[in-house]
């Protein structure tokens, strides 16, 4: 793990040298990091919100989840790209609420760009925070992915994360665990519209089986909406309906 934080260290330094200060998750499915790069020489405004459907059994309500950010492409190579951005991130009960900005980075290459019928790979980090034991998340990670006819795009991967923060119900640590995802531009009906399924394993609070429906609007304005059914309860307390709002620039 010390290996693997100062590796996020690194990160931490490229991504800030590179993009200054800016404000959004990776290139995502609904929940997990997808395989897709922002373009290079555009910016990706994300405004994301994860609304609690249920009370809790005494009537009160758990806080929302809001995330604003930007993520930028940074690479103008066609068979190797890169994106990086910054999140600001709020949950009034979350310990690292009082740190809201937290870090991410991604190094690509999309299907056959390796050899014939490669699958898209993807490595990279998110959720690097800045109060240690607290908001540092840390989140590692590595996907491949591939499109198959009429099925659609079916993506695998696995992550590791600060074991101080990503932790069960018992406060055992649960920092890894699988990136599932299965998603479609449903072209039957629309080029216009996309449906995926995501999955991200453990008990932490990042745990989540995830649906999700896009409608792009134009070519850089899209709104997906989505359900997100939590792992544990307890970490990752009630379901949330997300809405993320996504504009691309220029």
């Amino acid at each position: 793990m010390k290996m693997t934080m100062k590796i996020l260290s690194l990160t931490t330094a490229l991504v800030t040298m590179i993009t200054g200060v800016a404000l959004a998750t990776p290139s995502t499915q609904v929940w997990i990091p997808s395989t897709d790069v922002q373009a290079f020489g555009t910016a990706h405004l994300g405004i994301d919100n994860y609304l609690r459907v249920s009370k809790n059994p005494d009537g009160s309500r758990q806080p929302n989840t809001y995330d604003l950010g930007l993520t930028f492409g940074l690479l103008p190579f066609e068979k190797l790209q890169m994106e990086a951005g910054v999140d600001y991130m709020v949950n009034a009960t979350s310990p690292g609420d009082s740190h809201p900005f937290y870090l991410n980075v991604k190094l690509a290459t999309p299907e056959g760009s390796l050899f014939g019928y490669s699958p898209a790979i993807a490595v990279g980090a998110y959720n690097i925070g800045f109060k240690e034991d607290v908001s540092d998340q840390n989140i590692v990670y590595g996907l491949v992915a591939k499109t198959l006819p009429v099925v659609g795009r079916l993506s695998a991967g696995y992550f590791v994360g600060n074991s101080a923060v990503l932790n069960d119900a018992n406060g055992e640590n649960d920092n890894h665990g699988v990136l599932l995802s299965w998603d479609r531009t449903m072209s039957e009906i629309s080029d216009k519209l996309w449906v995926a399924v995501d999955y991200q394993g453990s008990d932490s609070f990042m745990g989540a089986l995830n649906f999700g429906v896009s409608w792009a609007f134009s070519k850089n304005v899209s709104l997906l909406v989505g359900y997100d059914i939590y792992n544990s309860s307890v970490t990752g307390g009630k379901n949330t309906f997300t809405t993320q709002l996504d504009i691309n620039f220029p």
